[in-house]
């Protein structure tokens, strides 16, 4: 298993795939360690987690140059995914046990009735790149606070990351086997799920990573939470904030070089305003420093593989092909890693790549519309429902516009985010299931009734 930076192709190490009995043997852990892991006390738990924050704080910067090196993200960004992991570390550390504590409902007298919240055992976690850090400790962190084992197959990419983060629980004091790495193929995930061991899953990545790891849990009849991607609608009313749009916009688009599930990807924008904001948008982008995503001063740095970077091209051409408009950017950088420049596309055509497909990459579609009918419209003639972003200076226009849209978060005059302290997930072919929050931690828990007479 491979690590290599894409900004200059260098191979920076290699890493031994676990064969089958070490496998077995992680498998083995995971299970004992369960059957104590699940007696530990709650404030026990909790404070290990406050620990693990600390352990992330401690080595920022030595994780976020990993980030760096092995997948691309500007190393500002990848100290600041560093500090949200310790974030998520510190909201769980201080609030698992309410989110946990017994349910109590109605009940004839004499009688006790409540809802206790239990593990179930092994979680495998199928995890992908472009937030390797954080996606991972955003699984771990209530997962395992709830009594649970994790077990991380990350993707192939980034090996030393996901050795690092095993590093994190090992430091924070956790014992041996409450969370650990599976340096593993994607061919070896459905031997994983099907062990009678592992009691759950939760993935994200890909759509057909995600139903094949749902058809092998469903005949195991064992619970599963899916995130695979979005095509996530910016919608720019008559009466936006227009700076403050083309702002967030420009940054919702293009963090992490335009590789998030839930990046701005399609911008829909009244026709009031459209002239004004395409300006605005195409010279933000203009404005951006591409390059050396060591350097602080980078906006955006490689995308996180060259065949990765050809899939992207090969959308905007076919795109521009079938009719789009390349109002800036559209061809890699002639230069040396993996670099693709931020990229407008305006008159997409209906079933275009552009118009259909997910494009992992700072590449920003814009629609016009006559009116937030049309818009709405436009939002949800997608396959997919993660997020939305929508942009009025009426607050009440935005909650009732919001109540429309097919997704399973909507930011109101803000971008589209992640936060521990509200649930996030989507619908469609953007998945189900909740992480994050309450609702992320009792995804992979026995809601147990307990009836005292």
């Amino acid at each position: 298993m491979k690590a290599t930076n894409p900004a200059t192709g260098e191979q920076l190490s290699v890493y031994d795939e676990h064969d089958d009995e070490a496998v077995e043997e992680t498998l083995q852990t995971a299970q004992s360690t369960f059957e104590e892991w699940r007696e530990v006390p709650m404030r026990e738990r909790e404070q290990l987690l406050e620990n693990a924050g600390e352990v992330l704080r401690a080595n920022k910067q030595k994780y976020a140059e990993l980030m760096t090196a092995e997948m691309g993200k500007p190393i500002s960004q990848a100290r600041a995914e560093v500090e949200k992991c310790a974030w998520a570390c510190d909201h769980y550390a201080e609030h698992a046990h309410a989110y946990l504590s017994a349910e109590h409902h109605p009940s004839p007298p004499g009688s006790e009735v409540k809802t206790v919240h239990d593990p179930l055992g092994p979680v495998l976690a199928v995890m992908p790149w472009n937030f390797p850090f954080w996606q991972v400790i955003r699984f771990a962190a209530p997962y395992v606070t709830a009594g649970n084992v994790g077990l991380l197959k990350h993707a192939s990419n980034v090996p030393g990351c996901a050795m690092a983060l095993e590093e994190v629980f090992e430091e924070a004091g956790y014992p041996e086997g409450v969370f650990q790495t599976l340096l593993i193929g994607s061919g070896k995930v459905d031997d994983v799920l099907a062990d009678n061991r592992v009691r759950a899953a939760t993935l994200t990545g890909s759509g057909p990573a995600g139903r094949a790891v749902a058809e092998t849990a469903g005949k195991q009849l064992k619970k599963t939470v899916l995130e695979l991607g979005g095509s996530d609608p910016f919608i720019i009313l008559d009466d936006a904030d227009l700076a403050g749009a083309v702002e967030t916009g420009v940054r919702a688009r293009t963090q992490n070089g335009g590789q998030s599930c839930i990046a701005a990807k399609r911008f829909i924008v009244h026709e009031d305003v459209y002239d004004e904001y395409v300006d605005r948008l195409v010279d933000a982008f203009e404005n951006l420093t591409i390059g050396d995503p060591t350097d602080e001063e980078t906006d955006i740095g490689p995308q996180a593989d060259p065949d990765l970077m050809a899939e992207l091209h090969e959308q905007v051409q076919e795109s521009a092909d079938a009719g789009a408009t390349v109002l800036t950017g559209g061809e890699p950088l002639d230069r040396e890693g993996a670099f693709y420049p931020p990229t407008v596309l305006t008159d997409v055509p209906s079933g275009c790549p552009a118009d259909t497909e997910e494009t992992f990459g700072p590449v920003a579609t814009v629609y016009e519309v006559a009116d937030e009918a049309e818009a709405i419209a436009v939002a949800n003639d997608t396959r997919f429902g993660l997020g939305a972003s929508l942009w009025t200076e009426d607050r009440t226009r935005g909650q009732r516009l919001a109540r429309e849209i097919e997704a399973g978060c909507v930011y109101i005059n803000q971008m589209t985010k992640s936060d521990p302290r509200v649930p996030f997930g989507g619908i469609k072919d953007a998945g189900y299931g909740r992480e994050l929050s309450e609702a992320g931690i009792k995804e992979f828990v026995n809601r147990k009734t307990v009836w005292t007479e």
